[in-house]
């Protein structure tokens, strides 16, 4: 039995849904973002192992070029301001807000030289994704083991200072679109104190004019992305981590919704009530 008039009878069928129905639109973009992912880390990979042989920071470059490409086939745009702020030469932590899948995209667009990202130990069992993540020298931790994930973190302040990295850290913990900043988590504050490196705050607007998995919606749009200014550690101690975090949730939830208010006026989420960092 033949399966090609049934192979193109789907096919059109598929196409006419993507037309016809946002959600199908929707789905179809989200299956080829995740297929994309994994086809290019595949070939990212090989790459970074004929040039640089193993696991090292200087794949991230390799990484970074191949994931910039995402944004022409799905219509982004990153409008940028203060990236200088990223590119000097000195070890720091990095701290931005998470919002979707799509935060791989921005991350990548303005990664700065020497930089790696903390992410959570089960992305390493994700395949080419994970391999690649590998190679580019990604620091893995289990969120579910405290005290293994402390250990993870103070090898981490000692690379930093000794190899002049900089560590790229979501504060939040956790993706987060509800049109606001959650309240941050402790690690990244910890660890710019324990390492007396700086912190250096990345803000990308709201995501919702053009991406909202409740809607079915992801069309073109752009992304406003600013690096405000970095906040010094030197001198300061455990004790002072809570006004450290809480400067630093204020200053990038007024950049947030500053940035983000265009989106909001033209039909996204009203601004939402102040959350107090913890």
């Amino acid at each position: 039995m033949e399966l090609w008039p049934w192979l193109t009878a789907a096919l059109l069928l598929l196409l006419l849904l993507v037309q016809l129905s946002r959600a199908a639109r929707f789905y179809a973009k989200i299956s080829l973002y995740c297929a994309l992912c994994l086809c290019v880390s595949a070939v990212a990979a090989v790459v970074c192992l004929l040039r640089h042989g193993g696991r090292t920071v200087e794949n991230m470059s390799i990484i970074s070029w191949f994931v910039r490409s995402f944004k022409y086939l799905y219509g982004l745009r990153f409008d940028v301001k203060g990236r200088q702020r990223l590119w000097a030469d000195r070890p720091c932590v990095i701290v931005s807000n998470h919002q979707s899948i799509l935060d791989m995209m921005g991350l990548m667009e303005i990664l700065p030289p020497r930089c790696v990202q903390i992410a959570k130990r089960e992305l390493l069992f994700t395949g080419s994704v994970g391999l690649i993540m590998y190679l580019g020298g990604v620091f893995f931790i289990n969120r579910q083991r405290s005290s293994t994930a402390m250990s993870v973190m103070a090898d981490v302040g000692e690379l930093m200072t000794r190899e002049n990295l900089k560590v790229w850290i979501y504060p939040e913990g956790t993706r987060n679109d509800n049109g606001d900043l959650l309240p941050f988590k402790k690690g990244a504050f910890y660890l710019a104190v324990q390492a007396q490196v700086p912190i250096v705050p990345v803000v990308y607007s709201s995501f919702s004019s053009f991406y909202n998995p409740r809607t079915k919606l992801f069309t073109s749009g752009t992304i406003k992305v600013e690096v405000l200014d970095a906040i010094p550690t030197s001198g300061l101690t455990a004790g002072d981590i809570p006004e450290l975090m809480d400067t630093c949730h204020r200053a990038m939830r007024s950049a947030f919704l500053r940035l983000s208010k265009p989106h909001q006026e033209n039909g996204a989420a009203p601004e939402p009530a102040a959350q107090p960092a913890q």
